[in-house]
């Protein structure tokens, strides 16, 4: 079971990364720009996906999509229904989305 001290700690392993918050709440960000973001329940993180159909369609309990998400490339994920290499996915994705292009290009090949 994944926790957001579980997140922090995947997403320092990124390049770049910086501990903030957005909205009030605490956030990863790359150079500026929120990768991920705790909300204010403390049990749920929105991240940016290039697979949120896919997501939905897979488990729809642990990825969901808001109202006022929908026209952004993100979802909401229950953190408690995710393992760390799951969640290690999720954010190198999300990451690599938000950062500029070279430094994205730069992690990993």
């Amino acid at each position: 079971m994944a926790t957001w001290e579980t997140l922090r700690e995947l997403a320092s392993a990124l390049p770049e990364v910086q501990h903030s918050t957005s909205y009030g709440t605490p956030a990863c960000k790359v150079r500026g720009k929120v990768f991920a973001r705790l909300l204010e329940d403390g049990e749920q993180v929105a991240i940016f996906t290039r697979e949120r159909e896919a997501l939905l369609a897979t488990d729809p309990v642990t990825f969901t999509v808001p109202a006022h998400y929908v026209n952004y490339p993100m979802v909401v994920l229950q953190l408690s229904r995710v393992d760390d290499d799951e969640l290690r996915e999720l954010l190198v994705e999300s990451w690599r989305i938000r950062a500029p292009k070279p430094l994205s290009e730069s992690l990993w090949g």
